[in-house]
């Protein structure tokens, strides 16, 4: 099973790129984020024809929004909201014995202080909602997957720089340490790092401020794929299609693919 995640930045706006992304990675489950579509206006038709007959949704107008298509049968689908707010972040589905998480966290606003930031404190409060959630309600014997953009680099190689960035919000160290909350909640296995090391750079979104974004390559690694540790000995493969940003109206996120060896 081919699993691959993707901040689409506005899907209808995309639709063409997504239709190369699909023809050249191949997925069998693709979830993405920040689909900007409410849900009556979704592209069903134009999704369905790019080989996915089975999707879920779970949109607003403008802002936000999570998706996950697949070749394979969905079911268990669930909407989870986080924060007490329906802004269309958290999407569940079951897929061949898998439970698929879509995911987009928030992003946090420009100032990394809680007090002085509501959209910083929304994205601290989110995340600690969902470690709560995750640890009270699953097992990490239970087969999960968790896709999407979480709108953290945590490491210091999943950084530009780390010593410039460490009071830019993505990297700041309160933002870390409640993603390594996150991810001990169920022991969350980073797919990607299994594959690509820790000591080698690694970035899946570049601003559209930079000029030449390749030649600056000031980039972060914001959008991942975690598995639980019953999935952990099925991983196969990572890659980050970092190709994907030189395309016709890319997004600034370019999709990360994991491979998993199943039953």
């Amino acid at each position: 099973m081919r699993i691959v995640t993707w901040n689409i930045n506005s899907l209808r706006l995309r639709l063409p790129l997504l239709a190369e992304i699909v023809a050249a990675l191949n997925p069998d489950v693709l979830c993405l984020q920040e689909t900007k579509v409410d849900d009556p206006l979704f592209p069903l038709d134009a999704c369905r024809a790019l080989g996915f007959p089975h999707i879920a949704f779970h949109g607003m107008k403008s802002y936000n929004g999570v998706a996950i298509l697949s070749r394979l049968p969905l079911s268990d689908i669930e909407r989870p909201s986080r924060s007490g707010r329906e802004d269309c972040r958290h999407l569940v589905a079951r897929v061949a014995g898998i439970d698929i998480h879509c995911l987009y966290v928030p992003a946090g606003g420009d100032i990394p202080d809680a007090d002085a930031n509501p959209k910083f404190a929304h994205k601290l409060d989110f995340l600690a909602g969902l470690t709560r959630w995750y640890r009270d309600n699953f097992r990490p014997d239970r087969p999960m997957v968790v896709a999407g953009d979480l709108n953290i680099a945590p490491l210091e190689t999943d950084v530009w720089s780390h010593k410039q960035l460490l009071s830019v919000v993505s990297h700041t160290p309160v933002e870390v340490a409640a993603l390594a909350e996150l991810q001990a909640s169920l022991d969350w296995r980073d797919a990607v790092r299994a594959f690509i090391p820790p000591e080698q750079s690694l970035f899946t979104w570049w601003s559209y401020r930079s000029p030449d974004w390749r030649k600056n390559d000031r980039g972060r690694r914001l959008d991942h794929i975690w598995v639980t540790p019953a999935l952990a000995g099925s991983l196969r493969g990572a890659l980050v299609a970092r190709e994907c940003r030189d395309w016709t109206k890319p997004s600034d996120h370019v999709p990360v693919i994991v491979d998993l060896d199943l039953p």
